[in-house]
């Protein structure tokens, strides 16, 4: 039996699958076959059963690096219900406790071990890992250990050391979901892979509807508490900047007769804990959370994340968002936002904690880098294009031909955007389908939901006033000359001799400064860093002045956002409605069609029994079934054990474990 056919007996054995998802089999034929890996795969792909399959086919003992503590125990928990040995040794176990999971270890009775990257550098775990067969170490959330990515944790950096002083070196294999060509370079340095096999299987992610929404800051709350009404019997997440305003909206929401949690770093760790039980248990509807909350969340039914305010970079974005519809299904990630978010955005990012690591000037390149990060971010909330696309572009993913060697490939040569040698990299890159020229038609700007506006001329003449200024001034000099303004610093430098002075001499000053930011963000401009930032022309300028160029931007609004709320207009004096009803039924590509009225029926009532039997196990209902597979499971109607394990996602232990009681569910209600 050749290593991937054992690979698919045990996908089968445990999981309750037949094949394995588009670049899975590639990534766990490299790891039983001895290579390194880098896999770049989007939430809800199945990232984690890429190395917990191979886990149960290779000798010894896998060892996963996962960088938080808190969901080492669902984890485990699932595997356990998949009926493989798993445990995780952390700071929320007592020396006892610890002692056990390593005398387990020694005796080869795991197969997998979660540790966080900061148990790497005790002396007494390296000791442990000297006497133990480890055949594979997997590293979870790979772009934690780049300077470049939105979530860098100093410990990351030991895990190179701590791979390379193995005197048999195991196969490693890294994953994450959010990584640029310049992230994936950085992993595969910084963790010393040995040739990799990089596997991308696309950044789309087409049963997520995406939207923006600019709202002042009171109607987002308002926004918010009508759509979770609407939506009583959804799960979702609210993610929110602060933690001040992580617990304001959760105390208006329970107000409001919501069951809602609020979950922050200035939380007592129990209450924390706590926090995340509730929803992951399904006890409460939402969690309202900063980005502290969230990173490997496993609940499978989230059908909406909503962003109170806007986050610091797209792979922020993508991750928090990612966290809907992890099972395939339709899900709704709604971003809300305002002129007020940019600054508080700016404000935190200067506000970051310093890593010493870093000389000054390192720490300031990564602070510039920081501000390109949130400047297309802006630039995602005010573009009037396809946002799926957007995302895909951002994450260099042109086109989205389905390729398994793709035309393109990532970090072939091991080096990063900044032309930092790196190990090279054996890629080729598998990419998912994506959207096409006519749009995604599951975004609301495709949908139309969202107004844009023309802004063409404003755009070239934009262009102009920055050739006329020779690009030597900022953003508020343009804005003043293009309006004409008569103040003593644009007279005292001649700047009213200017040929685009005044030409915009009736156009709100606001709609100036979008467009101006949005040129930014699309590489028409280029802003620079610093204290006195000035615009510039970007890489794509030249085009401004082409005569087939056409530009537009979402229009800005205000009340218009809410329903019920009288429509106000800014800017080109134009308005629009945003919907808060269910996603679009146009959206949804990839996801399952509804059941029928009988079906659904089932679906519910096997849900319910779902519930019943986590709460008697104590463990969340998704380690019991996901939806997708109460959808199947309602849909076949299995009545004995053997058409139940045609059910998608159910395995022989858990069959084993839950079957009889579903089988009973099922003929019970027919």
């Amino acid at each position: 039996m050749t290593p991937i056919d054992q690979a698919l007996d045990a996908l089968h054995t445990y999981f309750g699958y037949d094949s394995f998802r588009l670049g899975q089999d590639r990534v766990v034929d490299a790891i039983l076959t001895g290579h390194d890996s880098l896999a770049v795969m989007p939430t809800g792909a199945g990232k984690s059963i890429c190395y917990q399959v191979p886990a149960t086919v290779l000798p010894g003992v896998t060892i996963v690096i996962s960088p938080l503590v808190s969901l080492m125990r669902d984890q485990v928990d699932a595997l356990e219900d998949a009926g493989i040995a798993a445990a995780f040794v952390n700071s929320t176990q007592n020396t006892e406790e610890q002692r056990a999971v390593i005398s387990q270890a020694a005796q080869g009775s795991l197969r997998l071990l979660y540790v966080a990257p900061e148990r790497l550098s005790a002396p007494s775990f390296r000791g442990l890992c000297e006497h133990l067969q480890i055949s594979m170490i997997a590293v979870d959330e790979a772009h934690c250990v780049s300077q470049w990515g939105q979530d860098f944790r100093p410990s990351y950096l030991d895990i190179g050391g701590f791979i390379e002083g193995f005197v048999r070196r195991p196969v490693v294999a890294a994953f994450t979901a959010t990584a640029t060509e310049q992230v994936r370079a950085d992993i595969v340095r910084m963790l010393n892979l040995h040739a990799p096999v990089m596997t991308v299987t696309g950044f789309d992610r087409p049963n997520l509807f995406l939207d923006v929404i600019r709202l002042g800051t009171k109607e987002k709350s308002e926004w918010i508490s009508r759509y979770i009404h609407e939506h009583a019997d959804d799960s979702g997440i609210i993610y929110c900047a602060t933690r001040k305003e992580t617990d304001a909206v959760a105390q208006e929401l329970r107000r409001g007769g919501v069951s809602a949690v609020a979950y922050h770093a200035g939380l007592q760790p129990d209450d924390r804990a706590k926090a995340q039980r509730a929803f992951v248990n399904d006890e409460v509807q939402v969690v309202v959370a900063t980005n502290a909350f969230g990173m490997g969340i496993d609940k499978s039914n989230v059908r909406f994340v909503i962003h109170h305010n806007m986050p610091e970079s797209i792979e922020a974005y993508y991750q928090e968002a990612g966290r809907a519809g992890r099972d395939g299904e339709p899900a709704r990630c709604t971003l809300l936002w305002n002129e007020s978010d940019i600054v508080t955005r700016r404000r935190l990012l200067d506000m970051g904690n310093a890593n010493d690591r870093l000389s000054a000037e390192e720490s300031e390149f990564v602070r510039s880098h920081r501000r390109r990060l949130l400047g297309a971010m802006i630039g995602y909330c005010r573009t009037a294009d396809c946002l799926h696309q957007y995302i895909l572009r951002y994450f260099g993913q042109q086109g989205g031909d389905a390729s398994v060697n793709g035309a393109g490939r990532a970090g072939v040569d091991g080096t990063g955007a900044d032309g930092a040698a790196g190990v090279p990299v054996e890629a080729s890159q598998s990419v998912a389908a994506g959207n096409t020229t006519s749009g995604c038609n599951n975004c609301s700007n495709c949908l139309g939901t969202v107004k844009s506006v023309d802004v063409t001329d404003i755009a070239r003449m934009v262009s102009r006033c920055v050739h006329d200024l020779g690009q030597s001034f900022g953003a508020g000099m343009l804005v003043r000359v293009l309006r004409g303004s008569q103040s003593q610093d644009v007279l005292r430098r001649g700047l009213d001799r200017c040929a685009s002075f005044g030409k915009l001499r009736d156009t709100n000053e606001a709609v100036i400064r979008d467009v101006i930011n949005q040129m930014s963000a699309d590489d028409y401009l280029l802003i620079t860093e610093g204290r006195l930032p000035l615009v510039k022309f970007g890489a794509l300028a030249a085009q401004t002045v082409k005569p087939d160029f056409s530009y537009a931007i979402t229009s800005v609004i205000r009340k218009g956002d809410v329903p019920g709320l009288a429509a106000s207009s800014a800017g080109d004096g134009r308005s629009r409605r945003s919907r808060t009803n269910a996603i679009p039924s146009t959206g949804g590509g990839s996801a399952n069609e509804s059941l029928d009225p009988a079906d659904e029926a089932m679906f519910q009532h096997l849900r319910e029994l779902r519930t019943q039997i986590a709460r008697e196990i104590g463990k969340p209902p998704y380690i019991v079934f996901s939806d997708k597979t109460l959808r199947d499971m309602a849909q076949r109607r299995p009545s004995d054990e053997s058409s139940m394990l045609d059910v998608n996602g159910v395995g022989e232990h858990k069959l084993e474990l839950y079957g009889q009681r579903f089988i009973e569910a099922i003929t019970t209600m027919e």
